[in-house]
């Protein structure tokens, strides 16, 4: 979105910066933080929720930002907005009623938590971007209908691979092709990792165990691919998706899918292992003008009937203010669901589980993810991995068989379990 920064420059220019803060600072926050605090001119952030305050003040402070204030009530938090600095504060219902704050940006990665504050943000009046696919594949469409009756944007991020796949899809439909593949690019795919077997890589980069197994078990890109699907209408070819490991470049993917099958689906979307431009994203695209198909060919994208589009990078944290900036100040979003639940990420054994035990978190020892399209998952009534956390098994469970309803006892007073059944009655 090249207009983002002559918009913000005015903002600057003006002395009106974009109002904007955020919940979470861990690793991708920590790095959300440095860039607004020293890349985007036109932006201030304003505020940070984070459960340990000292995490969030030594992340300002080593991005050069000055002291912040801690507040622990809304007229501490209005008044240093109001002056020009930053708040930091451990009860994140303040940052979503403070006064001035335009936008929030939802770092955490946790479904239930992150839907109490998405919801209440949005009943303040506050536009929301969520780096959070796993809150957006498990309630998105509902929250977007809460989100259209207060007028305000609620988006997914620029940077993640969603966002990248959703720019790219944008570009190529603005140019008259038609998608038929929304790809991702993965280097691992290891359904049986965890938190102790990827203990080395986090530490290696800093990052949460949980986290780094959510994406080599395949979970974070099964609920990727959903909201992509859920943004775009269109499908999985299979439970879990094909999948395919193809050791070359993704233009080679041309050849290797069936254009009919494809339309068939309605469009798919997938996930390759060691295609390169790692760790990028692709469209395979088709287009109906025989005229059109020669101009295509003459610049190098081949024959048809489909043809590779890619991006050979994301840059995560580096583009979320961008996201931020769309929805302040054009009411654009990155995506967002069209409707319901198109593909659901729904929830498989790691292992051999038993009655009575209680599931874990994402990316631990007990689950893992697998995107199936919505109506089989309904009719199914197989268990959303969103909601898994927390539920006590009625009976044993072999190792990857997935998991209903029928198979669990969800536990008592969630939001996450009402805003699902909200969800249910509005979309079917």
């Amino acid at each position: 979105m090249i207009i983002v920064d002559t918009a913000l420059r005015k903002r600057a220019a003006e002395g009106n910066p974009v109002r904007v803060a955020m919940i979470g600072c861990g690793f991708m926050g920590r790095g959300i933080v440095n860039q607004i605090v020293n890349s985007v001119p036109g932006m201030r952030l304003a505020a940070i929720y984070n459960r340990t305050l000292e995490r969030a003040r030594k992340a300002l402070l080593d991005a050069g930002a000055p002291e912040p204030v801690v507040a622990s009530d809304l007229a501490t938090m209005n008044d240093v907005i109001a002056k020009g600095g930053c708040a930091v504060t451990d009860d994140p219902h303040l940052v979503c009623d403070a006064d001035g704050i335009e936008a929030i940006v939802e770092v955490t990665g946790a479904v239930e938590f992150g839907a109490h504050v998405v919801l209440r943000a949005i009943e303040r009046g506050k536009h929301v971007v969520l780096l959070n696919a796993e809150l957006d594949g498990t309630v998105g469409p509902i929250l977007k209908t809460y989100a259209d009756k207060a007028g305000v944007v609620l988006s997914g991020s620029d940077g993640d691979q969603p966002g990248v796949q959703m720019n790219l899809y944008r570009f190529v439909t603005s140019i008259g092709l038609t998608p038929l593949l929304c790809g991702n690019i993965k280097g691992l795919h290891d359904p049986y990792r965890n938190p102790t077997t990827q203990k080395g890589f986090a530490e290696k980069w800093g990052q949460d165990p949980h986290m780094v197994t959510s994406f080599a078990d395949g979970t974070k890109i099964s609920f990727e691919q959903a909201i992509v699907a859920n943004a775009t209408g269109m499908r999985v070819a299979r439970r879990g998706m094909i999948g395919m490991e193809q050791d070359g470049h993704v233009d080679e993917l041309t050849t290797k899918f069936d254009v009919d099958e494809l339309r068939a689906h309605g469009g798919i979307v997938d996930y390759v292992v060691k295609s390169k431009p790692s760790p990028g994203v692709f469209i395979l695209a088709t287009h109906d003008d025989p005229k059109q198909r020669h101009y295509l060919n003459l610049y190098k994208l081949g024959p048809g009937p489909l043809y590779s589009f890619y991006t050979p990078y994301h840059l995560c944290h580096f583009e979320v203010p961008l996201s931020l900036a769309r929805a302040v100040l054009f009411r654009d979003a990155v995506f967002q669901p069209r409707a319901g639940i198109q593909v659901e990420v729904i929830t498989a054994a790691k292992r051999d589980l038993k009655a009575g035990e209680t599931i874990d978190g994402l990316g631990g020892y007990m689950t893992y993810g697998l995107a199936e399209n919505g109506d089989v998952a309904a009719r199914e009534n197989l268990l959303p991995i969103g909601v898994a956390e927390g539920c006590r098994l009625k009976r044993d469970i072999p190792k990857d068989a997935c998991l209903s309803y029928d198979d669990v006892e969800l536990p008592e007073g969630r939001l996450i379990d009402r805003l699902r059944e909200e969800q249910k009655r509005v979309f079917g």
